[in-house]
């Protein structure tokens, strides 16, 4: 297992608040994070302030048991591709959803310089009350 794997991993592994620390410290200070179109915080964020508030401020704050489960890690020299699934229930309107995702994050210099998130966006919108 290579380091790039290794600083990806520790940012899901563990209890949320672990995480987020490791996440904190993996991101460059110039990083992209870059969610889907169609995703509720769709676009380009960048720098960990604007990712932090963009999107994982909302996150704890519009959903009950949010939770990104990592399933599967690869890793690819500088590249690491990481799937899984996506739960939890929208306070909204207390609907629960399940999607999976996938997320490809690239590394420089053992920093996370960008992510880009793949993602059923349907069954998260069905969560949000929004119909096809």
């Amino acid at each position: 297992m290579g380091q790039n794997l290794d600083l990806i991993r520790a940012t899901y592994n563990g209890p949320p608040e672990q995480n987020g620390q490791n996440l904190m410290a993996a991101l460059a200070p110039d990083a992209t994070w870059t969610e889907a179109e169609g995703f509720p915080y769709a676009g380009t964020y960048v720098g960990p302030d604007a990712i932090i508030a963009g999107v994982f401020n909302r996150l704890a704050t519009e959903w009950v048991d949010y939770k990104a489960d990592a399933q599967t890690f690869l890793e690819d020299g500088d590249r690491v591709a990481v799937f899984g699934v996506y739960s939890g229930i929208y306070k909204a309107t207390g609907i629960a959803m399940r999607a999976p995702f996938a997320h490809l994050y690239r590394l420089e210099n053992g920093k996370i310089a960008s992510m880009v998130q793949y993602v059923d966006t349907l069954l998260v919108s069905r969560a949000l009350g929004e119909s096809a």
